[in-house]
Formats: C-alpha cells, sequence, structure tokens
C-alpha cells in the first residue's frame, strides 16, 4: 500500500504541476492555435489521468510488478528532458503559439512526439504496475482514441510554423525508427 501510495501521489502531484505550468506558459505565450479535437477533448485527457491514478491507487495490488514499475520511473527523466527542451512552448493543451520557436533539439532531434511516448508508458505501467491490466489496456485504448486526432491536428499547427516540415521531414512520431 505504501509503495502505491507514494507513486499514485508522485503521478498526481507531477500531473497537477504540469496543469499550473501549462496554463502559466500558455498565459505568457501570446496568440495561439489549437485544434477543435484537442479544445473539446482536453478535459476527457485530464479525466483519463485522474481516473488511471485514482483507480490504481484505490484498487491496485499489494504485490509490485516490478518491470512495469522500473519502467514507470525510468521514463521519468525523459518527461523533465521534453519539459526542459520546449521551456516555456511546452503546454498540456497542444495549443501552438504563432510566434513559436520550433523545438529540433534534445529528444526532438530523434522523434517529434516525445512527450505522447512518455504519456502512452505511463498510462500503461502506472496500473500494470499493481496487476490492473484491464485498467492498463482500458486507459491505453482511450489515450490512443483522444490522441491519434489531436496529433494530426497539432502537427498541421505545427506545419504553419517556420521549419517545422525541413526538420521533421522522416522523423518518427515517438520511437526512432519504429513508430
Amino acid at each position: 500500500m505504501l509503495t502505491r501510495a507514494l507513486v499514485c501521489g508522485y503521478m498526481a502531484a507531477a500531473r497537477l504541476l504540469e496543469l499550473w505550468r501549462s496554463r502559466g506558459n500558455i498565459d505568457a505565450s501570446g496568440p495561439v492555435r489549437e485544434g477543435e479535437w484537442s479544445r473539446r477533448t482536453f478535459p476527457l485527457v485530464v479525466a483519463l489521468h485522474a481516473c488511471v491514478i485514482g483507480g490504481t491507487f484505490l484498487l491496485g495490488g499489494e504485490r509490485v510488478r516490478r518491470p512495469w514499475l522500473a519502467l514507470l520511473v525510468l521514463v521519468q527523466p525523459l518527461r523533465a528532458w521534453v519539459l526542459a527542451t520546449l521551456g516555456r512552448r511546452w503546454n498540456a493543451r497542444a495549443a501552438v503559439p504563432v510566434a513559436m520557436e520550433v523545438a529540433a533539439e534534445g529528444p526532438y532531434a530523434f522523434v517529434r512526439h516525445p512527450n505522447y511516448a512518455v504519456v502512452a508508458v505511463e498510462l500503461f505501467c502506472l496500473p500494470a504496475a499493481f496487476g490492473l491490466w484491464p485498467l492498463a489496456a482500458a486507459a491505453s485504448a482511450a489515450n490512443a482514441v483522444l490522441l491519434a486526432p489531436r496529433i494530426r491536428e497539432e502537427e498541421a499547427l505545427l506545419a504553419q510554423l517556420p521549419g517545422y516540415s525541413e526538420r521533421f521531414e522522416g522523423k518518427k512520431r515517438f520511437v526512432p525508427g519504429l513508430a
């Protein structure tokens, strides 16, 4: 119970901090463009994360599946690298500042959407680490349904920025060389 509480507490605190940081970044970025799908489904994305974290805390078993917990822990530095690379350009809404400079360094030197890859790992690994296989599968499926159109919209907005298409041509979305 203690491990589950600590892990879920960390994940909840991290998501709340990111929502606060995201709002500040959007407010400071000037005019932004956001796709209709992203705008309409953002509350569902937040609810999905809350349900996975809360569900894992309330329903998770006592036995920790160490490989899944290890993978969850191992992707946290990648998330930090994404946030540090984007700085004030990052937000949780897929809102693209009109005057944003395209990031092609850090993890973006390898893939177009490293943060979405981290989110996918987290939404599966958190419940899987505590034996909640149906929640891990459902969360992953819901995440895919919510993010697939959002990513297409976001990429269309990013393509309007100078240099985006040239810098990301041929780069995979999530995993170098795979997807």
